[in-house]
């Protein structure tokens, strides 16, 4: 039996992560949830799995929760305390983190430190806290698994390679649903029009992030810190089909790479079981209905979201951070309807312009890069 804390259990990835261990509880259990503040789905999931704790981040719905869960002998724990030790509870083997924003930042750390393997699935971790994180995987001896549909295929492509040998890792997208929008339509669309992906089911931000691409730009930060290479040494390459998820191209012009179609429960499946490969109902590709593939490259002029995320890993120290939070802030506000969607990428620019750099930030210094790069997004809508 392999024993999952599950960070951020009422969110899309979360969820699909309970289907899984759901459908192998014979090998499969979940001794931790955590939420901010859904309260009603958390209940039914509490209810359902019976884990050890569950934590909620806001303290007003811990206090809720905990009455609602009085009869069941679940362990109620709030605020980022109690987060820390769902993630560091002594019965979890690997700690699944799907916890939207900085939030997820320190559990992640303190389950390393306890000596749980990662199964991420939180952006956040790796591109404002890679240079803490990694470092921390060696110290510590764990195991971290990417979450990510293309991160997931770029350690699958990896798997039994040399990896010396690798000469490019080819980064996939689909595009959004704006790809071949003009920056002139682009300027008009709402946000009704942004949430409508054509390949993906995925949370409300996450589906924007990739209608803007700054979702690609975040993805290539993270990858540069999992697979220890350069910004130079990763191609991005739009893929409308969504059906290679990412590849490696290697020295000597073999390329691997992994294929299957659009669907989350795949690359947390394999993070949960690697390196087994259990049964996944899940559709197929069929190579002869698919008939073609096409690729082309990302247009960074049309989407500069995509632009600036070159600037912030090049920049370097905070400036990752403040290039995600001000993104995350500017997202939020264009789901209100307070700007518009070209917006999101010029707020990114203005913070990124206004926010001083720490070139080798502590946690507490990134956590006030955040606040700062949120400021200056505020400071800045017209």
């Amino acid at each position: 039996m392999k024993n999952i804390a599950v960070m951020g259990s009422t969110g899309s990835i979360g969820t699909q992560t309970l289907e899984i261990i759901r459908k192998h509880r014979d090998e499969l259990s979940a001794v931790a949830l955590t939420a901010n503040s859904s309260i009603d789905e958390i209940e039914a999931q509490a209810r359902e799995f019976m884990p050890k704790v569950v934590a909620m981040y806001d303290k007003d719905s811990a206090e809720e929760l905990s009455r609602r869960l009085a009869d069941t002998g679940i362990t109620v724990l709030s605020g980022m305390d109690g987060l820390m030790e769902a993630a560091t509870i002594s019965e979890a083997d690997i700690v699944l983190t799907a916890m939207v924003g900085m939030i997820g930042i320190r559990p992640t750390i303190a389950a390393i430190k306890a000596g749980k393997d990662i199964a991420l699935a939180n952006k956040e971790t790796l591109v404002c806290a890679g240079h803490i994180i990694m470092p921390l995987i060696k110290e510590h001896g764990v195991s971290l698994y990417p979450v990510d549909s293309e991160h997931s295929a770029i350690f699958q492509s990896l798997h039994g390679e040399d990896k010396e040998a690798v000469e490019r890792i080819i980064l996939t997208a689909s595009g959004g649903p704006f790809r071949t929008k003009t920056y002139e339509e682009l300027c008009t669309m709402k946000a009704e029009d942004a949430l409508k992906h054509p390949n993906w089911s995925m949370g409300r931000k996450i589906t924007i992030d990739s209608a803007t691409l700054v979702n690609k730009g975040l993805e290539v930060m993270e990858a540069c810190h999992l697979f220890g290479v350069g910004l130079d040494d990763i191609e991005v390459v739009i893929h409308p089909q969504s059906i290679i998820h990412s590849a490696v191209l290697y020295r000597d012009g073999a390329i691997m790479a992994q294929m299957g179609c659009p669907d989350m429960k795949l690359p947390i499946q394999y993070a949960l079981f690697y390196p087994k490969r259990p049964y996944l109902d899940v559709k197929r590709v069929d190579l002869v209905e698919l008939s073609s593939m096409t690729f082309e490259r990302p247009d960074p002029e049309r989407f500069k979201g995509f632009k600036y995320a070159y600037e912030a890993a090049r920049a370097g120290g905070s400036m990752p951070t403040v290039y995600n939070a001000a993104n995350e802030r500017a997202v939020a506000l264009f789901l209100d309807g307070k700007i518009s969607f070209t917006d999101i990428a010029r707020l990114i620019k203005c913070a990124m312009d206004t926010v001083t750099t720490v070139p080798d930030p502590s946690v507490d210094e990134i956590l006030e890069a955040e606040r700062s790069a949120v400021a200056a997004v505020d400071a800045n809508v017209i």
